[in-house]
């Protein structure tokens, strides 16, 4: 408060000072985003949230995108390869699930989602859901089908055995075998039967068995357990391993209340692995006891048909027309015997006329044997072919002398033989013609002369009618 001077009036209240405005912060889209992201992810790091998954799909990174939604909202969700492949069942659409995972922020469309890092089937936990799906689609494509099982061999040569060498399993198994089936082959593959991988461990070692030769059916033996104990036997890769397989797979797997992929896509189910075991046995006790069952049979047939042939030969015995019929077959076998006598002595007779016959004609056919003839043409030949050759070595010594007669007389008429004794011959410059006469020639002419070895070229300086020939600084003087 303040007066003015001389002023009686009321005071007048001084005016506050103004107050300077704070500076403002101005964000970018992008620092709004990741200040929303930071908040989020540090409030909100482990939520669980339960709904319903919509619109789920799995991009080729690998990586799940899918909406949760009730009643009266939704949120985006993703869930990472890396969290997604130690998933047991497959998420899918209007699947009610609960999800856990921290709340986050997509900068680039500014939208909030949870990142999953679990996701549990509400109601059934996610080994029995990914269970019921894997049947589901299994079934679909007839792999349970009764039409496709195959039946068991009846005497199986070798019997597969893929299971744990640790086992019981093994030891049942083999126990079995060795009090029913004393005798049987059987080709163990060990492998494990439980944890990470052991499906894929279980199916190789089925596909190793299956080429092994002669084996005829294979057994799948695992002890009981829980389902998480079992869960490799309910893996997709080991059902179509089993299927694939060339000879039949029995499933020995757990306790008779245990059920899994295996036993439904097997060709047979055991309810444990003893009882597989006995399974193959029993086929051949079948048999065993088939076989007997019809010798039975057979001998009683036999019995009944000897009993009745003797009472019809006793019956047959008892006629009158029959008395004395013993004395009557001992004649007739005594002349049977003499007829036999009879008949071999002819038979002997012929044949010994037969042989002779043979051999006269063999030794006329010897005279006009092809072979005498061709061994006498052969002797003939040898002689013609040694006056040939003779015949052709005169002529060509003939022809050798008349060639070395001719020869000569060409060696005496050759000019190289008259150059060769001392002779020459003179041609023109040009060489156009020979020079036999000197008056063809004059002072200065250039002459050229061939002799035996080489040529010489000269130059006429005089001529005269005389043998005389000069020769001096590479010119020839006539």
């Amino acid at each position: 408060m303040s007066r003015l001077p001389f002023d009686d009036g009321p005071e007048i209240k001084a005016a506050p000072a103004p107050v300077a405005p704070k500076a403002r912060t101005i964000l970018s889209v992008s620092e709004l985003n990741a200040t929303i992201r930071d908040l989020l992810e540090n409030q909100l790091t482990n939520v669980w949230v339960e709904g319903e998954i919509s619109n789920a799909r799995v991009w080729n990174t690998g990586h799940m995108y899918f909406t949760l939604k009730d009643s009266a909202a939704q949120v985006k969700a993703v869930m990472f390869r890396s969290a997604l492949r130690y998933l047991k069942f497959k998420p899918e659409d209007g699947l009610k699930v609960v999800v856990r995972g921290k709340v986050s922020v997509y900068d680039p469309k500014g939208e909030y989602q949870v990142i999953c890092e679990q996701i549990e089937p509400k109601g059934l936990g996610s080994l029995q859901q990914a269970f019921e799906q894997l049947k589901q689609k299994l079934a679909a494509e007839g792999l349970f089908d009764p039409a496709r099982k195959r039946p068991l061999p009846a005497l199986p040569r070798r019997i597969g055995l893929v299971t744990s060498i640790d086992g019981a399993a093994l030891r049942d198994i083999i126990r079995v075998l060795r009090r029913r089936y004393p005798n049987a082959h059987l080709v163990i593959s060990a492998t494990r039967v439980q944890g990470e991988g052991a499906g894929r461990e279980v199916a190789h070692a089925i596909r190793k068995v299956a080429r092994i030769e002669a084996v005829d059916v294979i057994i799948v033996a695992r002890g009981g357990g829980s389902l998480e104990d079992l869960w490799a036997f309910n893996e997709e890769v080991l059902a179509r391993a089993i299927v694939a397989s060339p000879v039949p797979v029995i499933s020995g797997v757990g306790h008779e209340t245990d059920f899994t992929i295996c036993d439904f896509v097997a060709d047979l189910r055991a309810p444990t692995p003893s009882a597989a075991a006995e399974l193959v046995v029993r086929r051949k006790d079948e048999f065993f006891s088939h076989i007997g069952r019809i010798c039975e049979r057979l001998d009683a047939a036999m019995h009944h048909r000897l009993r009745r042939l003797e009472m019809r030969l006793h019956q047959l015995e008892a006629r009158p027309g029959y008395a004395g019929y013993r004395g009557r077959v001992a004649v007739r076998g005594r002349h049977i015997s003499e007829l036999a006598a009879a008949l071999r002595q002819q038979m002997g007779r012929g044949l010994q006329r037969r042989a002779r016959h043979h051999d006269s004609v063999r030794r006329a056919l010897d005279q006009f044997d092809p072979r005498h003839r061709l061994a006498a043409i052969r002797t003939r030949l040898v002689a013609r072919d040694a006056q040939l050759q003779a015949a052709v070595r005169r002529r060509v010594a003939e022809g050798q002398r008349r060639i070395g007669t001719l020869a000569a007389r060409i060696d005496g008429l050759s000019p190289l033989a008259v150059l060769g004794r001392g002779y020459s011959v003179t041609w023109n410059a040009e060489r156009t013609r020979i020079i036999r006469d000197v008056a063809t020639l004059k002072p200065g002419d250039d002459i050229h002369v061939v002799l035996e070895r080489g040529h010489v070229n000269a130059q006429v300086l005089n001529t005269a009618d005389g043998p005389a020939l000069t020769a001096g600084d590479g010119k020839t003087e006539s």
